[in-house]
């Protein structure tokens, strides 16, 4: 780590002089219009439009929002310093772009922990929103379609946005606005990145210096040492087990076998036919091993000692109670996990279950399932939602009450409903084999499917969106 810091204080100094070299004064954004490109300046225009409005409603808003806010800022200045650099420098080596990538990536992965650290927030599909979509940013590295993958990190913030509007739509006009900036930011920056950065990030072709001068002058940080001296000549006078002489004698004794030419096959020994072991199978198990010295490599041999070290590094299962969080992750092939003695501002947090069952007594605030394969969960009561998230073949069963269940990029959920629970709300999204159960006045459940696909028409005014015939 102390490597990679000093080599990203070097590269901002080299950026520094590029920037003195190409005329475009500091990087920080200060100076005139006509200082920095033309590419600079379009994307100062979306920090100073979409960017601000976001930055200043969830100043309004406040909280986590607020926070998570701060970060983004941090990220678009980041990125902002890239543009700066890549339009007065040629592109350079992969090692030293990933330098100057390093402080965008690093703001990415702070936002995403920040809405992981904070579930059990008021404002969490706020956060989540902002954390599925924040690796559009890294859309730089994303060559030759970098817009394509804004567009789809854009996508992916829209389940939560959603959830958001439906949230406060009747409520509080500020969180429409909050989401209708934030959308508008991506929507921006595709458009940007149509016009300069089609097929990637674009660096200059017109400044002569490169990444290969010398960065001596960095502040705190000497000149990288000199490459050592190269090895000295190899002496064929001498061999490794004698004197000059003997080490002549046998070089002249090579030379003279190799310049015999033909005839140098003449001093071989014949092998008859009936000791050949290609003729005679049984020879072979005569002779032994034929080979006394190392294997040649082989594809197969990694590939064998590859799955005794992935196995060995399986984490431990874990079920304990985190603050207000019960943790429960890496179970597999248990049945009967329980969790009792629950409180209602705690939350349940499922991570990478697999074949196993949970139940959680008594009422409590929220409940998700993440990454779990095969999992059954029996509840209580949970007075917010249930969020069941890139899963596969996961059973739900309600005892009491649950307000909302929400289904997102998973591949077979069976609910569950109890009598009490009839009014849930289930939100689904990049889902498949849906089914939610309803109980009878005789007791038995009557299983109707989620639909999982739509027909959309233009009305006129509007668009209709209705389920096909064969949704189910």
């Amino acid at each position: 780590m102390a490597e990679l810091a000093s080599l990203v204080q070097r590269l901002e100094v080299a950026v520094g002089r590029l920037e003195t070299v190409a005329g475009s004064g500091g990087s920080s954004g200060g100076g005139s219009p006509g200082v920095v490109s033309a590419y600079v300046e379009a994307y100062d225009g979306i920090i100073t439009g979409a960017v601000a409005q976001y930055l200043t409603l969830s100043q309004q808003i406040g909280g986590d929002v607020q926070k998570h806010a701060d970060m983004m800022k941090q990220a678009f200045s980041c990125q902002r310093q890239l543009l700066v650099t890549a339009s007065c420098s040629q592109k350079p080596s992969d090692a030293a772009l990933t330098a100057l990538l390093a402080p965008v990536s690093k703001v990415i992965q702070q936002v995403q922990t920040f809405r992981e650290q904070n579930r059990s927030s008021p404002l969490f599909n706020h956060l989540s929103a902002v954390s599925e979509s924040v690796p559009a940013l890294g859309w730089v590295a994303m060559a030759p379609k970098p817009g394509p993958y804004v567009k789809e990190m854009q996508d992916a913030a829209q389940f939560y946005t959603n959830r958001v509007l439906k949230d406060y739509k009747e409520k509080d006009a500020k969180h429409v606005d909050w989401v209708k900036a934030y959308l508008s930011i991506w929507t921006d920056l595709q458009s940007y990145i149509k016009q300069h950065h089609t097929t990637g990030l674009t660096w200059s072709k017109s400044v002569s210096q490169s990444w290969q001068f010398p960065l001596s002058s960095s502040p705190g940080c000497g000149a990288p040492p000199p490459p050592g001296p190269p090895p000295p000549p190899m002496d064929l006078s001498m061999s490794s087990g004698g004197g000059g002489d003997q080490g002549a004698d046998n070089r002249n004794a090579l030379f003279a076998s190799l310049n015999k030419g033909a005839d140098i096959t003449k001093g071989l020994k014949h092998v008859p036919k009936d000791q050949m072991t290609h003729k005679n199978p049984n020879l072979r198990t005569q002779a032994g091993p034929v080979r006394t010295g190392a294997k040649p490599f082989t594809s197969a041999k990694p590939a064998a000692t590859a799955a005794p070290a992935a196995a060995s590094h399986k984490l431990p299962p874990v079920l304990e109670l985190d603050g207000k969080k019960w943790k429960v992750e890496n179970q597999e092939g248990v049945q009967g996990l329980v969790i009792s003695d629950t409180e209602l501002k705690q939350v349940v947090y499922a991570f990478k279950c697999n074949n196993s069952t949970l139940q959680v007594k008594g009422k409590i605030n929220s409940i998700t399932l993440d990454n779990c394969r095969k999992l059954g969960l029996v509840f209580d009561d949970v007075v917010g939602i249930v969020e069941v998230i890139n899963c596969r073949d996961v059973k739900i069963q309600v005892m009491g009450k649950v307000p909302t269940i929400s289904i997102n990029k998973t591949d077979g959920c069976h609910v569950y409903l109890s009598k009490d629970s009839l009014e849930c709300e289930i939100v689904s999204a990049k889902s498949s084999e849906m089914n939610v159960l309803v109980p009878g006045k005789d007791g038995d459940y009557t299983e109707l499917p989620v639909p999982e696909q739509f027909k959309t028409v233009w009305d006129g005014s509007k668009l209709v969106t209705t389920c096909t015939e064969i949704a189910g």
